[in-house]
């Protein structure tokens, strides 16, 4: 038997590396999870994940019925715990800045929730990107203490709430 026993317990240390479109192109769950590519710009992700969730959302919404649409929004939200997740481990990063299929399904619903119109398209991504960036209580716990693709989605998914919560209130309060 080994000396030390301790070698049983020992995980590897995972290497972290600048993922590129090679790395995306070697699984499905990446590519997703670097939002089609729009995750590798290399200045401010997110808000290039968030805009890339635009013209996905409306093209879905043009061939998807109200239900479908809705239940499409549903899977890539639950399809995101695992994609955001198998990515940033095999990245060695759980939230890695280049993963935004998190910022993608969470603002699908927030575009499902609101008026159709550029204005309130327009209000809705400054809002997101605002809470998503800022991670005001309890987002910024959530973010500092869940290391996996649940806690990935999840802290967006509360931005998302913030964001249709001003929205919402928004709504009665202005004319």
């Amino acid at each position: 038997m080994h000396k030390d026993r301790r070698w049983i317990c020992t995980i590897p240390a995972m290497t972290t590396f600048p993922p590129d479109w090679r790395f995306i192109a070697r699984h499905p769950a990446y590519f997703l999870a670097f939002g089609l590519g729009s995750g590798l710009a290399p200045k401010a992700p997110g808000t290039f994940g968030t805009l890339a969730a635009l013209p996905l959302y409306y093209l879905l919404a043009w061939f998807a019925t109200p239900t479908q649409l809705y239940v499409i929004i549903g899977i890539a939200v639950a399809a995101g715990i695992w994609i955001c997740g198998k990515t940033g481990r095999d990245l060695g990063v759980a939230d890695h800045s280049a993963i935004v299929w998190d910022e993608i399904a969470a603002f699908w619903i927030v575009l499902a929730a609101i008026p159709q119109t550029p204005l309130w398209a327009a209000a809705a991504f400054g809002l997101f990107r605002l809470f998503d960036i800022w991670k005001p209580f309890p987002i910024n716990w959530f973010d500092a203490h869940l290391k996996n693709g649940f806690g990935v989605m999840l802290d967006d998914l509360l931005a998302a709430g913030y964001t249709l919560l001003v929205l919402f209130l928004a709504q009665k309060i202005l004319p």
